[in-house]
């Protein structure tokens, strides 16, 4: 689990998650541009979802979206093509966290990584309140003690129902909250 400060004085959560250029052969988070941004913030650990974001972003540096990524994300060309680049959607993202105390959430590692990769590529600095990310697949499997599973097997062990559309960042992260308002009392407990 990365755990950059203490959470005993944070008690807002952005759950993130990314979706990103993707092929069936050759894929690295290197080579992958985030092609949406979804999120929804936790007013507390067990608190109901207060406000929501999410956004296209049109990747530049391969810009034409593979078969596989449009299938295994249901995104298409035209999505893509109408929206900001990620230097352009990202300072949006940043204005709806605001600048309340926060932790960052996401359905593993992936999502920091591929947020630090694109900030690189586009010249942009991390918010330091990244450094804060809290990956809820570690924490789950850790308090489950069980070995990391995928979301839809984590909504599963809960009998929380899959909604909306698996691979499509907004629909995930309303997922990904449901299971957060799971964990993070735990968590906050000290597991």
């Amino acid at each position: 689990m990365e755990d950059g400060g203490d959470r005993g004085t944070v008690m807002r959560y952005v759950i993130a998650d990314l979706e990103a250029t993707c092929w069936e052969k050759g894929t690295t988070p290197a080579r992958m541009e985030i092609i949406e941004i979804g999120a929804v913030t936790l007013s507390s650990a067990a608190g109901d979802v207060t406000s929501e974001f999410g956004e296209f972003v049109r990747p530049v540096r391969e810009p034409i979206l593979s078969e596989f990524c449009i299938r295994l994300t249901g995104i298409r060309q035209s999505d893509v093509d109408g929206a900001g680049t990620f230097a352009e959607v990202f300072p949006r993202f940043l204005e709806w966290i605001g600048p309340d105390p926060y932790t960052l959430c996401s359905w593993g590692a992936y999502d920091l990584g591929q947020f630090r990769v694109d900030c690189k590529r586009q010249g942009l600095s991390v918010p330091a309140p990244f450094e804060r990310h809290l990956n809820l697949k570690q924490a789950f499997a850790h308090l489950e003690g069980i070995k990391p599973c995928g979301m839809k097997g984590a909504l599963g062990r809960l009998n929380i129902p899959l909604e909306g559309q698996h691979h499509r960042a907004i629909d995930d992260a309303r997922s990904i909250a449901k299971i957060a308002r799971v964990v993070l009392p735990r968590v906050e407990a000290g597991g």
